[in-house]
């Protein structure tokens, strides 16, 4: 086996650990496609584990942004297979480096900001954590249409994570982290205190919802441009949207028990939506 297989697998064996619902929608790709979206993704995923998961994830990440500035330069920085497989990308897509700085800048925010007090801010956050890796992807999906796409793309970033979002908001307190819009909370007459104290009521059902509507909104948004996707990209990118826009109709059936479930499209759901699609 070569190097740079050895490498894909090492890839492959990431996404397929960490996101199964992306796994599963882009195993539709071609296997050269396939093999390049598994290295952006460990790429952001050796991002988000410096963050969540470092000893010291402010010197690791400063470590890691040399270690990109030195692979931008031509040279592979480390052992590591991730950097191998990225560089093979690299050659045979346009990609786009400023998306991979912008996720780096985006994953770093969690470093220094826990809490997040407007929808302006949630959506900011989203482009950088998210809609970023969308960005990252269209050179590999949609190389004749990439720009055409690019606000598409972003929109489906945000949706996605506004998803997460809404979907760990307990997970996300445990860390000291309030992703929910404070001041729209506060604005219903929901407190911190009462989101800390795990209370489900109206008002908090109704801030959700609202949230929920914005990421249905842009999930619409981002659907709308699936034509210029070639084939072969068009049923992966919409059966991620669409996995993923489940979760939202999971939580819902779930009487909205965001603080202690983690909530899940189950596999036989993901099968009937995929073949659906």
């Amino acid at each position: 086996m070569t190097d740079l297989m050895k490498a894909y697998q090492h890839c492959e064996s990431i996404i397929k650990e960490h996101s199964k619902t992306f796994y599963k929608a882009f195993m539709l790709l071609p296997k050269e496609k396939k093999q390049a979206v598994w290295a952006v993704y460990a790429f952001c995923r050796q991002v988000d584990d410096i963050v969540d998961e470092g000893t010291d994830p402010k010197e690791e990440l400063f470590v890691f942004k040399q270690s990109f500035a030195e692979f931008l330069d031509g040279n592979l920085p480390s052992t590591d297979l991730m950097w191998t497989a990225l560089q093979d990308v690299f050659r045979k897509y346009e990609m786009d480096v400023q998306a991979f700085h912008d996720m780096v800048t985006g994953q770093e925010m969690d470093l220094y900001k826990k809490h997040y007090y407007t929808e302006e801010e949630v959506l900011h956050y989203s482009y950088h954590v998210a809609s970023t890796v969308g960005l990252m992807l269209l050179p590999i999906l949609a190389p004749n249409n990439k720009d055409a796409l690019r606000e598409d793309a972003i929109a489906l970033g945000q949706a996605m994570q506004i998803t997460n979002i809404l979907r760990d908001i307990g997970e996300d307190l445990e860390r000291g982290r309030i992703y929910f819009p404070i001041e729209k909370l506060e604005q219903a007459g929901y407190s911190v205190a009462e989101l800390e104290m795990h209370i489900v009521n109206d008002k908090f059902i109704s801030v959700w919802e609202d949230m929920a509507e914005e990421a249905e909104k842009l999930y619409d948004q981002a659907m709308s441009s699936l034509d210029l996707y070639p084939l072969h990209s068009r049923t992966p990118v919409k059966g991620a949207a669409y996995l993923y826009r489940a979760i939202l109709g999971s939580i819902r059936k779930k009487g909205y028990s965001v603080f202690k479930t983690k909530h899940y499209v189950s596999s036989e759901e993901k099968r009937e939506i995929i073949s659906q699609i």
